[in-house]
């Protein structure tokens, strides 16, 4: 940080939004701890918003490089990071918007072995991922330790949004997957494969809009303002169609 801002100081970079919160809401925001699963397009915006709003600590996993097809809609990529981790670059962009932020970092595929070394001190969890069977053990795994599993995906122009808890019906019955009440064994991944075989398309307001409303359900959860959509609503909209902005319940 800039000698001349030292003195200025957390309270001051996040002081616009005080009149949105009170000084108790805000700190419990400050000591929480936001696990963000993925780095990318969804993530990057995620892990924007959570770092402005002034999340005490983050924890951050993925374990890709950028490379030019991420320059349409992932906000911590750039001409300077092709070829960067994006977990570390993103911690980067953190230090550079707030050095408040204490951020851990995972260079590395989520998977059973490591899940709960990552997730298991968090106060929520964030999915970031275009992955079916990760988000699946993510979302079981979450429900297991008692931790809140905020969802959001992109297809296109079309976003979704909700937010898992121990006592919401799961991610899994929600839509209801093939691996509902079975073990996460070869053949049930290979069946939620079947589901996620192509590369989704996207275009760059999708997935940071995604990003941000997940950011802000993270916000809601800890601070205890507002509504959280907790789940079986799901938040859906196209944005072909800004009339599609709504609640459904599945």
């Amino acid at each position: 940080m800039p000698q001349r801002y030292i003195g200025m100081g957390y309270w001051e970079i996040i002081s616009r939004q005080m009149s949105v919160v009170t000084k108790s809401q805000q700190t419990r925001f400050k000591e929480a701890k936001i696990a963000v699963i993925g780095a990318g397009g969804i993530g990057g915006s995620v892990i924007e918003m959570l770092a402005r709003m002034g999340v005490g600590s983050l924890t951050l996993i993925d374990k890709d490089a950028f490379d030019l097809s991420n320059l349409n809609r992932q906000l911590v990529s750039g001409l300077d990071s092709l070829g960067k981790a994006k977990s570390f670059t993103a911690k980067e962009r953190v230090r550079n918007i707030n050095p408040y932020v204490n951020v851990t970092v995972f260079n590395e595929e989520l998977n059973e072995n490591n899940i709960e070394e990552v997730i298991g001190d968090c106060d929520a969890v964030v999915d970031a991922l275009d992955n079916l069977v990760t988000r699946v053990l993510i979302s079981r795994t979450a429900k297991e330790l008692n931790i809140p599993f905020i969802h959001g995906a992109i297809y296109g122009t079309m976003g979704q949004v909700s937010v898992f808890t121990k006592d919401t019906k799961s991610y899994e019955e929600m839509f209801s997957l093939p691996s509902l009440g079975k073990k996460l064994d070869d053949d049930a991944k290979s069946a939620i494969k079947e589901l996620n075989k192509e590369v989704p398309p996207v275009i760059g307001p999708t997935p940071n809009i995604v990003g941000a409303l997940e950011a802000f359900e993270a916000f809601k959860l800890i601070t205890g303002i507002g509504e959280v959509n907790y789940s079986p609503k799901l938040l859906t909209f196209n944005l072909l169609d800004l009339s599609s902005f709504d609640v459904i319940e599945l």
